[in-house]
């Protein structure tokens, strides 16, 4: 079963060592990265905060996501982009994708894209979830801490 905080400690602990302030955008996943990220020690000092933007309108006009499939690498990425220009922080998390329990887009169910931002650097990852919409979330959330945490790892201390 996910732990969606089996991270959070050390992304708090690597955010204050590294002087990193962290954000997030979220889609699929509405709030649950957020909820996780404001559990860290200290968040006041590295969280900045979250959009979560499950409305496609939302992500065109406060995330600059440009029209098209939302369940896709690009959107990932432009939410991630955009949410990290708009709370200015140096490390963001972003997550999209299809939950289930039917394909959304041309997707399956349990599709899920992750984008990570780093400093101007910005990955994009895909995952395949199995489970039910609340499985398919909770492992997105787990999972989408983890790649942020693992980006963080290569981070120097400002």
């Amino acid at each position: 079963m996910p732990d969606p905080l089996k991270d959070v400690q050390t992304i708090a602990e690597l955010a204050k060592d590294a002087g990193l302030t962290v954000g997030a955008a979220e889609s699929l996943t509405g709030g649950a990265v957020s909820s996780a990220l404001a559990r860290g020690s200290g968040a006041a000092d590295w969280y900045r905060g979250c959009l979560v933007s499950y409305g496609e309108q939302v992500k065109y006009d406060v995330l600059g996501v440009t029209p098209g499939p939302l369940v896709s690498e690009r959107c990932a990425e432009e939410m991630v982009r955009g949410v990290a220009e708009l709370l200015g922080v140096d490390a963001a998390v972003s997550t999209t994708g299809a939950g289930g329990p039917g394909s959304e887009e041309g997707q399956p169910p349990g599709t899920v894209f992750v984008g990570i931002y780093l400093r101007g650097e910005v990955a994009c990852h895909k995952l395949m979830l199995d489970g039910d919409p609340g499985e398919v979330v909770d492992g997105a959330t787990e999972q989408a801490l983890e790649l942020l945490l693992d980006a963080m790892r290569g981070a120097k201390v400002s």
